[in-house]
């Protein structure tokens, strides 16, 4: 099975080859014999019913700095001329992110969406997570200071610290994660900096030590366990995030960790989310659901011996 893939992703030139997930995924269709084009999302379009976008054959390489080689672009009607279209851009998860999946879920029934835009759409990764919020620890969202302090005397009362970790709803990478402490020193002044700069609310939830021991990243595709690996804080930082300095070493799953993935396993292939990352903390809290752009299979297949890109592949070539 020959398939035309378009992959609508961030500029190739910025990608860095040694894990990133995007390239991974495109060098692994490239040995299937599968076409490749890339666009940038800010030339989808619509008209008359058909969504396009100005797309350019694109071959891929192991070779930084000559990783990637594109051919002349023209504008592809990707319901009659693609297969399949990997949504892979990096969020923010704004609105223009919101209406490209709003134009992409207008190829149903025409060319294979990867992950579904309308489950990327109404399943952001700090939002969705509260369905499954038993797994998860005591968890605010809110825009206001005086409920956070109540949530910070709500915590220590209750065995936790006090300290709590705040980050912006929408966000990624680990990026505008903030640590307060107890004491709620600087909470005001951060609460009214999340006003101004973001329009929706921030999720707090208290700082978990055993981050220290670090934040795991697990990759379920098409709802089944495809690897995990264990992301530690960089020196002086108390965020894991690869993005952010933070470093992976190879791990295995714990039983409560299984109990998450078997709960939500089935109902992430329902909703045709194929490729999906979960970051779970000591062993036990659920604190993140990633379906818009997930990471982490490199890292995973470099550990495990594992080939995560040909199983996502193969779980889309099974879906077609």
């Amino acid at each position: 099975m020959t398939l035309r893939v378009a992959v609508q992703m961030d500029p190739l030139h910025s990608i860095n080859i040694g894990g990133d997930s995007s390239f991974a995924l495109m060098l692994s269709a490239q040995e299937r014999g599968h076409e490749l084009y890339y666009y940038d999302v800010k030339t989808l379009a619509w008209q008359a019913g058909r969504v396009f976008a100005d797309c350019s054959p694109v071959t891929v390489q192991r070779i930084a700095g000559s990783h990637y080689k594109l051919g002349e672009m023209r504008r592809l009607d990707l319901g009659h001329d693609i297969d399949v279209v990997l949504m892979r851009q990096d969020p923010p998860f704004d609105l223009g992110y919101i209406t490209a999946t709003h134009l992409l879920e207008r190829l149903e029934g025409e060319t294979l969406v990867v992950n579904d835009p309308r489950s990327v759409r109404n399943a952001p990764e700090k939002v969705y997570v509260l369905d499954y919020a038993r797994f998860m620890p005591p968890t605010l969202i809110t825009r206001a200071a005086r409920d956070v302090r109540a949530f910070q005397l709500e915590m220590a009362a209750g065995g936790f610290s006090g300290a709590v970790v705040v980050k912006p709803l929408h966000g990624n990478g680990g990026k505008a994660v903030f640590k307060v402490d107890a004491d709620g020193g600087n909470l005001s002044a951060l609460s009214e900096l999340f006003g101004q700069v973001w329009p929706e609310p921030f999720m707090v939830q208290p700082f978990l030590p055993e981050v220290a021991d670090g934040d795991k990243r697990i990759v379920l595709v098409d709802g089944v366990v495809a690897g995990a690996i264990n992301r530690r804080p960089g020196e002086g930082e108390f965020r894991s995030n690869l993005a952010v300095g933070g470093y992976a070493e190879a791990t295995t799953l714990t039983a409560r960790e299984e109990e998450i993935c078997a709960a939500m396993g089935a109902e992430l292939k329902r909703m045709g989310l194929i490729f999906v990352g979960i970051d779970v903390i000591g062993g036990k809290w659920l604190t993140e659901i990633n379906v818009t752009s997930p990471t982490g299979i490199v890292a995973i297949d470099r550990y495990n011996g594992t080939d995560t890109p040909g199983m996502i592949w193969d779980a889309i070539e099974a879906r077609l």
